[in-house]
C-alpha cells in the first residue's frame, strides 16, 4: 500500500502542468474577492424591523389562608378564585418595504393582536404603522407608514417561478432582536406543500440561516429582488438548523396588490373540490404514477363546470406548471388574476385533455345573513349563517357551497352544552334540510317533541337526538 501511494505521488509530481497554462493571475481586487456586499447594500435599506405591543390577559390562582391544610383543620372551608390581570406584551419581527409610498409586507403572526405597530428603518428612523390588510390564511400582512414627500427604499418583486434549486439567496431580517442581519445560502427545494404552516402551503425552502425575529424578512436573489418572505423554520431547539421556509413572491404580490387597491382580499375561485391523487387512486384511474388532483365535484354553473371539468378528472398542470397535490392547485389558482383564465391540463379516463378555466370571484349567493338562534332547543345560543361559495372560501370549506353553518357559540347556552362548535354545518333538522339561516330559525321556533339534528364536522357526519 505504501509503495502504491508513493508511486502515485511521484507520478503526479512528474506530470506536465497542463492546467497551469489556462490559469491567469488576478489583476485587481475585484477578481480576487467574492462578496455579496453590492447586493446587500442595495437591498438592506428596504428591510425593516417591526416592534409590536399588545395587551394580554393572565389568569392567576388566588387562595386564602384557609386553604392552608393547617388552618383548614381548625376552621374548615377555604376558597379558590381566579384573578385576571392584564399586562403589555412586546414582540419583534421583520418586514420589507415593497412600495416607495410606504407599503410594507410582513407575516400576519408578527402583528396579530397588536395595538401598536412600530417600524424601524435601517437608518434608525421610526414610524408608527397602520395595518392595511391581514390574511391569516397566507400568514401575510400589509402595513403602511407615512414618509411624507420622501420616497422610501423598496424591493422589487421577482417571479418566484423563475428560481431553481441551487440558486444563491440571501436572508435579511432581525433575528432575536440583535439588529439587521444577513445570512446566505441556496434554494434547497421548491413547492414544499406538506409543511402545514398556512392554508396555502407552497414554500421555498432555503438553508440560509433563519431564526426567531426573521419572520417577515426578505429572501432575495443575486439580482437584489424579492423572491420570498421568510416565515418559518424547522427546528427542535428553536434555532436554525438549515431548514427555513419562505412564502413565494408571487403569493406576496397578490396580497400586496389587494392592499394597494384598498379593498378586501378576494381570491380566484374555481368552483371545484378534489383530493390529492395517491398511488391507490392512480392505479384505479389507469394512470402510470401518482400526483395531481382528482376532482370530486363541481359547483353547478361555476367556472369549472362551464369549462367542462367533470368529477373523476385528474388535474396535472396549471398553465403548463406541474400540480402534484391539492395544495399546489390551490396556490396556482390563488395567485392568478381575477378576470383572467388559466389552462388546465387533465387526464380523463387515461386520456390527456385540456380546459380553459376562468378565474372569478366566488359569489355570495345566498347572503350569509348571520343570526343568533334564540329559544329552548339544542341550537339555542348559536350564531348561524347561510353558506355560499364566498363564505365557504373564506372559511376554507372547499366543496361545502350550501347549507347553514354555525359561526360561533355563546358560552353557557344550550348549543354549547349539547356540544356544537364553530364551523359545524347543519345538514338537516328533523330530516328536513335547510340552505338559509332564516328558514332554519323559523323551523326551530316551532314546537317539537323531539329534535333530530344531522351535522357535519371535519368531514364526518354526526347526529344528535334530544327531547324538548
Amino acid at each position: 500500500m505504501i509503495a502504491v501511494m508513493l508511486a502515485g505521488a511521484f507520478g503526479l509530481a512528474l506530470a506536465p502542468p497542463a492546467a497551469a497554462q489556462d490559469r491567469v493571475v488576478p489583476e485587481n481586487r475585484d477578481e480576487v474577492m467574492l462578496s455579496f456586499a453590492p447586493v446587500v447594500s442595495k437591498a438592506a435599506p428596504a428591510v425593516v424591523n417591526i416592534f409590536t405591543r399588545r395587551k394580554v390577559t393572565q389568569r392567576r390562582r388566588v387562595t386564602s389562608l384557609l386553604d392552608d391544610p393547617f388552618f383548614r383543620r381548625f376552621f374548615g372551608g377555604g376558597r379558590e378564585e381566579q384573578e385576571r390581570r392584564q399586562r403589555e406584551q412586546s414582540s419583534l419581527g421583520s418586514g420589507v418595504i415593497v412600495d416607495p409610498l410606504g407599503f410594507i409586507v410582513t407575516n400576519e403572526h408578527v402583528i396579530k393582536g397588536a395595538e401598536l405597530i412600530k417600524v424601524v428603518l435601517s437608518d434608525r428612523r421610526e414610524f408608527e404603522a397602520e395595518l392595511v390588510l391581514a390574511d391569516p390564511r397566507t400568514d401575510l400582512a400589509v402595513l403602511r407608514v407615512d414618509p411624507g414627500e420622501e420616497a422610501l427604499p423598496s424591493l422589487a418583486f421577482r417571479d418566484s417561478d423563475t428560481v431553481e434549486v441551487g440558486d444563491l439567496v440571501l436572508a435579511l431580517g432581525n433575528p432575536f432582536g440583535v439588529g439587521q442581519t444577513v445570512t446566505s445560502g441556496i434554494v434547497s427545494a421548491l413547492a414544499r406543500t406538506q409543511v402545514g404552516i398556512t392554508d396555502f402551503s407552497f414554500f421555498i425552502q432555503t438553508d440560509a440561516a433563519i431564526n426567531p425575529g426573521n419572520s417577515g424578512g426578505a429572501l432575495i436573489t443575486m439580482d437584489g429582488r424579492l423572491i420570498g418572505i421568510n416565515t418559518a423554520i424547522y427546528s427542535r431547539t428553536g434555532g436554525s438548523v438549515g431548514i427555513g421556509f419562505a412564502i413565494p413572491a408571487n403569493m406576496v404580490r397578490t396580497v400586496v396588490a389587494s392592499a394597494r387597491a384598498g379593498g378586501a382580499l378576494v381570491r380566484a375561485w374555481t368552483g371545484l373540490s378534489g383530493q390529492t391523487l395517491t398511488s391507490d387512486l392512480a392505479e384505479g384511474l389507469r394512470l402510470q404514477r401518482p400526483g395531481g388532483v382528482v376532482i370530486r365535484e363541481t359547483y353547478q354553473g361555476g367556472p369549472a363546470d362551464r369549462a367542462g371539468i367533470q368529477a373523476g378528472d385528474v388535474v396535472v398542470t396549471v398553465d403548463d406548471k406541474p400540480v402534484n397535490d391539492l395544495e399546489a392547485l390551490n396556490y396556482r389558482v390563488a395567485t392568478g388574476n381575477l378576470g383572467s383564465t388559466v389552462k388546465i391540463g387533465l387526464f380523463r379516463q387515461g386520456e390527456a385533455i385540456s380546459a380553459v378555466l376562468p378565474l372569478e370571484a366566488p359569489p355570495e349567493t345566498p347572503s350569509r345573513n348571520e343570526i343568533r338562534l334564540l329559544g329552548h332547543h339544542p341550537l339555542g345560543g348559536a350564531f348561524v349563517a347561510s353558506l355560499s361559495p364566498a363564505l365557504a372560501e373564506e372559511l376554507d370549506l372547499a366543496g361545502h357551497w350550501e347549507g347553514v353553518i354555525i359561526t360561533r357559540v355563546q358560552r353557557g347556552t344550550p348549543a354549547q352544552r349539547v356540544g356544537f362548535r364553530s364551523n359545524d354545518i347543519i345538514l338537516s333538522l328533523n330530516r328536513q334540510s335547510y340552505t338559509r339561516s332564516s328558514d332554519l330559525a323559523e323551523a326551530l321556533n316551532r314546537s317539537a317533541e323531539r329534535w333530530e339534528i344531522t351535522f357535519k364536522r371535519g368531514g364526518k357526519v354526526r347526529r344528535v337526538s334530544i327531547g324538548s
